[in-house]
């Protein structure tokens, strides 16, 4: 996720980042320059064909075609900020439960402590990359029953590392180093990791309907290669720049909400994933020592 200043107009307004909605439509917008000047040379210089004005039809039209992608941007918004949450309750259990434990395990046992932050600190950085569709090992912490390099045969590797973490805990429970009714406190993190992870795989799984996606596409380009018809027998020349405008404005609505329905990737208006991790694995250090 790219960090900027809200507040700094004019380098959010000029500075364009590798994917600004304006790099990516440029091709677009090029070739729809060269459509509307052939169509306006033709009208306006030539006097070949007369393209009557159309306004009126395209200002119905646009109040529809903006009511789409409000609802597509805002579809698409819920689910970036879905995901959000999601992370933040995974921020919250995974120091829920390592202070559990810290409390529950005896203190002259330093290093088995360490070995459960090692499994809880491991689960954010997998599940990150499960999402993403790979695995990086050299994120990973080795922990002294489980090899880290077990895990590239493994199809879910966060619900590997989830089962690694129960059957430690299990062992605690077989030692008494912890008591049945602490089992039960610690029961509710250890479910939510699974239900966390679930959610995110709905989500990411799960895009917006495929006729739906279509239908969109289908009517921005509809209404932009119709609109300098109607625009050109008043505005002439200038109706080019009047088309971009539109085109740019609707166009970058929908990629928007392309890029943030899938909030896991490495775009930069994906979730802050790596940093989320980080700063789990520093809070789990500091809270053994």
């Amino acid at each position: 996720m790219k960090a900027y200043n809200p507040k700094d107009w004019s380098k959010l307004i000029f500075h364009f980042h590798k994917s600004d909605s304006f790099r990516m439509l440029l091709p677009a917008m090029l070739a729809l320059v060269i459509y509307s000047s052939v169509l306006t040379y033709i009208d306006v210089e030539l006097k070949l064909v007369k393209f009557r004005s159309t306004t009126v039809l395209h200002s119905l039209l646009g109040f529809v075609l903006s009511l789409l992608l409000v609802f597509r941007t805002n579809t698409a918004y819920e689910r970036w900020w879905e995901g959000r949450k999601l992370w933040g309750d995974l921020v919250n259990n995974t120091r829920n439960l390592m202070l559990k434990l810290n409390a529950f395990i005896p203190n002259d046992k330093v290093e088995l402590k360490n070995n459960f932050r090692i499994l809880i600190s491991n689960y954010p950085f997998a599940l990150k990359e499960h999402l993403r569709g790979g695995f990086k090992e050299d994120l990973l912490e080795e922990h002294p029953n489980y090899r880290v390099a077990d895990l590239k045969t493994v199809n879910h590797i966060p619900n590997k590392i989830a089962q690694q973490l129960f059957l430690e805990i299990e062992k605690l429970r077989k030692e008494n180093i912890i008591s049945e009714e602490k089992l039960i406190v610690l029961n509710e993190e250890l479910r939510s990791f699974t239900n966390i992870a679930g959610a995110c795989e709905r989500i990411k799984s799960t895009p917006i309907p495929y006729s739906y996606s279509t239908f969109i596409k289908r009517i921005i380009f509809l209404y932009i290669i119709t609109l300098p018809l109607g625009l050109v027998d008043d505005f002439k020349w200038a109706s080019i720049p009047m088309v971009l405008f539109v085109f740019y404005a609707f166009a970058s609505l929908e990629l928007i909400a392309e890029e943030i329905e899938d909030p896991f990737g490495y775009e930069d208006n994906d979730l802050p994933t790596d940093e989320i991790s980080e700063r789990i694995k520093k809070n789990l250090i500091e809270i053994i020592k």
